[in-house]
């Protein structure tokens, strides 16, 4: 198998929008995983009713699922509360989803089709926090009726004001919640602003009434750079919420990216937050493992600062076609990743849900072993470990095309074109007798043998440059005649039909090595070449579902009838 140089690219429509916005948001990015979406309208608090929408999610499976209410923010812009759209795309809520939870997003009162409005509290911000903590309580009330959601098994959570109104939940202390997940949550409002303290002091001596009532534990999630609620805010917050006696674990993010009040909106922040979230849900006793990964993008790489993102001539591996793509990739839109392989090739892909893994997924479809080497603005890359050059093992002359073990005729029509290529080269042979060649770079050894990993292929050196470079492992152990019969005896064969002996007569004609595997349904296998052809058809047959026994190596029989 020879080496082909591929460009990969794939050029996604960058999403619109500044960095600021919540592109999850605006890119619409949705996981290649079923959302079972449903739009609902329950009511909210019973002692004031009203009609709120509610998006409901829930994965594959009949449940019961426990549950995760997700609160929204607002965008602070001069949209009316009516024209927001419908809370949707969120990592907050693909999080809860991958560990198995329903995810209901209710829209509070006057918010996007929800009725009501949001009312006049002044400075009064813990009245506000607990009327829409009561609605969040009725929308939880009436989801007890789908047989699916487990409402006893209760997580709210919430982003800026919906992370306030979950504090406001917990005031309440509702038995059916087991905790709360404050994202950066607070409340601006004009209503207070000329207030003594303004915002700030209304929040801080709300945080304490709020704490003073709740018997709920919670998770705090706070950054340096908020551009709503700085540290001279939020810390003084925690400390009067803990003060009146609510458990509150406070985690400082520190600075992320130009805004730590859209952490919520980059994949780059999964790192940061999910660790520290599977760990409360499981100190809570609630599920915190991820059952349906695909609900989650991969997490970003850290920035190394190998080299500033624009700078092109930095990039690794790639030649003039390939930086020409990734002159273009710096133009993209977020999110975007870039990736590189050792033969020149590159992926790149932007927009929607996990650009980092779809383009890993298009370097897997082409067999090609890639390493990220920028995402959005930082570039990611480790520089790898080059595999060590084998020395001469001096097992054949370099131009003996029969000496090279394991391959077929078109294996060594393989390696003789591989020795008019000029150098740096290198030859591989896999256990199944597979062969692949590389040329140039600055490692061809290194990228033939990453190229197998990536293709599930036991790989062996065998040539680099003009030198045999092969050391054989160790041979099998040699077949153990059983006696059962001749080699010869097709009739012999058990478990297989016609056809399975007529599969048997032509095993018996190809050149060793060779194995042939039979299974109890009738299926049979026959493999020849490579190292332990008898291995490889075992696992062949367990890759089809079905647990085979060895019947014949080469001319012996081996088979011993089960019990």
């Amino acid at each position: 198998m020879r080496l082909r140089r591929l460009l990969i690219a794939v050029l996604l429509a960058a999403p619109g929008g500044a960095w600021g916005e919540d592109y999850a948001q605006n890119a619409r990015a949705v996981p290649p995983a079923p959302l079972h979406e449903a739009v609902l309208h329950l009511s909210g608090d019973p002692a004031r009713p009203v009609d709120l929408v509610v998006t409901l999610y829930t994965p594959d499976g009949a449940g019961p699922f426990p549950l995760a209410v997700v609160n929204h923010g607002v965008n602070g812009s001069k949209e009316r509360p009516a024209d927001m759209a419908r809370h949707r795309y969120t990592y907050a809520a693909y999080y809860f989803l991958s560990r198995g939870y329903a995810v209901a997003l209710p829209m509070a009162r006057g918010y996007a089709g929800s009725g009501g409005g949001g009312g006049h509290y002044g400075c009064d911000l813990a009245a506000l926090a607990m009327d829409n903590g009561r609605d969040i309580e009725g929308v939880i009330a009436a989801l007890g009726s789908d047989p699916r959601i487990d409402t006893a098994r209760v997580v709210v959570a919430g982003q800026s004001f919906g992370g306030w109104n979950t504090l406001g939940v917990g005031a309440l202390s509702p038995p059916n919640v087991r905790g709360l997940v404050d994202f950066f949550g607070g409340i601006r409002t004009s209503g207070c602003g000329g207030a003594a303290g303004g915002d700030d002091g209304s929040l801080i001596e709300a945080a304490g009434r709020l704490g003073s009532t709740t018997t709920l534990p919670s998770l705090w999630l706070y950054g340096e750079n908020d551009s709503l609620f700085q540290p001279s805010v939020w810390r003084p917050m925690h400390e009067a919420y803990a003060r009146a006696g609510g458990r509150a674990e406070l985690v400082d993010i520190g600075r992320f990216m130009d805004d730590s009040h859209q952490m919520l909106s980059h994949p780059e922040s999964i790192p940061i937050w999910v660790p520290r979230l599977d760990a409360f849900l499981a100190g809570i006793g609630m599920p915190s493992r991820a059952v349906f990964p695909t609900y989650m993008p991969l997490p970003v790489p850290p920035a190394t600062h190998f080299a500033a993102v624009d700078d092109v001539a930095a990039v690794p591996w790639i030649g003039d076609a390939g930086r020409k793509q990734y002159e273009h990739f710096l133009t993209l839109g977020l999110p975007r990743a870039f990736l590189v392989a050792p033969g020149g090739q590159s992926a790149a892909a932007d927009g929607g849900f996990d650009p980092l893994g779809r383009a890993y997924a298009l370097c897997r479809n082409a067999h090609l072993a890639c390493t990220p080497y920028a995402v959005d603005r930082d570039v990611v890359w480790v520089p790898p470990a080059l595999a060590p050059r084998p020395a001469a093992s001096h097992f054949a002359a370099i131009g003996d095309v029969d000496a090279v073990p394991w391959v077929n005729d078109k294996g060594r029509t393989a390696y003789t074109h591989f020795l008019t290529v000029a150098l740096p080269r290198a030859f591989v042979i896999g256990t199944g007798g597979e062969s692949l060649a590389a040329q140039g770079g600055s490692n061809p050894l290194a990228r033939a043998m990453a190229i197998c990993v990536s293709a599930g292929i036991v790989c062996h050196p065998y040539a680099v440059d003009n030198e045999v470079v092969w050391a054989a492992p160790p041979p099998p152990a040699p077949p153990r005649a059983s006696g059962f019969a001749r080699p010869a005896d097709v009739a012999a064969v058990p478990w297989v039909n016609a056809q399975g002996r007529a599969t048997y007569a032509h095993f018996l004609t190809i050149k060793p090595p060779r194995a042939f595997a039979i299974a109890p349904g009738g299926q049979s296998v026959a493999t020849q070449g490579g190292y332990d052809p008898m291995a490889r058809a075992l696992a062949l047959c367990r890759s089809h579902g079905f647990e085979c026994r060895p019947y014949a190596v080469d001319d012996v029989v081996v088979w011993v009838p089960p019990r």
